[in-house]
């Protein structure tokens, strides 16, 4: 059963280890076993902390800001909102000095009040776009 202590510890990772970059509750809220299921980060606590690592690398001022938040039985979501200024390389292409805004969302299963395996679904698109890394096209009219 999802208790408060859940919701303190998704709290936690998301407004200490990743808002602030503080790795240092990686291992606090995230049990040694722990699944990744978002697509594209790599396995584990040390996956977690490269995903830290790099997201304040690409935007030294990132920002993370939990708008949403709700939990039934062993599992916490969040909808969060991402910000931040494109200063490092990101994806092979130089920083472009443009600020995104996008939303996140986090799904967290916990096991003894332990993050045992965690989905995420980032607007990746959007953060792409508001780059521009990707170039935006004008709707094909239509006869």
């Amino acid at each position: 059963m999802a208790t408060a202590e859940n919701v303190a510890q998704m709290r936690k990772l998301l407004e200490v280890g990743f808002a602030q970059a503080d790795l240092s509750v990686v291992e606090d809220v995230m049990a040694p076993e722990f699944v990744e299921h978002q697509r594209g980060l790599k396995p584990g606590l040390e996956g977690v902390k490269e995903t830290i690592r790099t997201l304040h690398t690409w935007f030294s001022d990132f920002e993370l800001t939990i708008e949403e938040l709700t939990y039934d039985e062993d599992t916490v979501w969040t909808r969060n909102r991402a910000r931040g200024v494109n200063t490092g390389s990101i994806m092979g292409h130089p920083p472009t000095g443009k600020p995104i805004e996008i939303d996140v969302i986090d799904i967290a299963r916990f096991e003894h009040g332990k993050i045992v395996e965690h989905w995420g679904v980032p607007d990746q698109l959007g953060m792409l776009l508001q780059l521009g890394l990707l170039p935006r096209r004008e709707p094909v009219p239509t006869s």
